[in-house]
């Protein structure tokens, strides 16, 4: 499961603003990756229903047991929703003490700039990285 590409689980109004997400995780150990993919699947099958969700995306390096994930929500009421409910809220609390790091930045776009490219939420996780920001859970 190298990548999952963009889907659009509910349409993003034509003209005003979302509210964008990227995440890149880090596991402290490849051993740990299989647990990871299992509860990403979980995880990517509820997003497809999640009120709010406007697009999602994962792209992942197993071998090096790194993963992105990019969103794109109504607010970040619907996003945070989304992330305290199980099966991702139980995936965050499993996987957290398995994390090496996390780092993760949010920002907001034209509902028109969707989907997000994977160099700009790349681009703004390198300039987040080692702020010391928790996930928000």
């Amino acid at each position: 499961m190298p990548k999952l590409g963009w889907i659009t689980p509910h349409p993003a109004p034509e003209h005003g603003r979302v509210l964008v997400m990227a995440s890149r995780f880090e596991l402290t150990s490849r051993r740990h990756v299989p647990a990871f993919l299992a509860r990403s699947l979980a995880s990517w099958k509820q997003v497809k229903a999640a009120p709010g969700a406007y697009g999602a995306a994962l792209d992942a390096q197993p071998l090096r047991a790194v993963f992105w994930t990019l969103s794109a929500w109504h607010d970040r009421e619907s996003l945070y929703r989304y992330a305290k409910t199980d099966p991702h809220g139980d995936a965050v609390r499993a996987m957290r003490p398995m994390m090496r790091s996390f780092t993760h930045v949010f920002w907001e776009t034209d509902a028109g700039g969707l989907p997000i490219g994977w160099d700009e939420a790349k681009r703004r996780l390198a300039v987040q990285q080692g702020t010391g920001e928790t996930p928000p859970h």
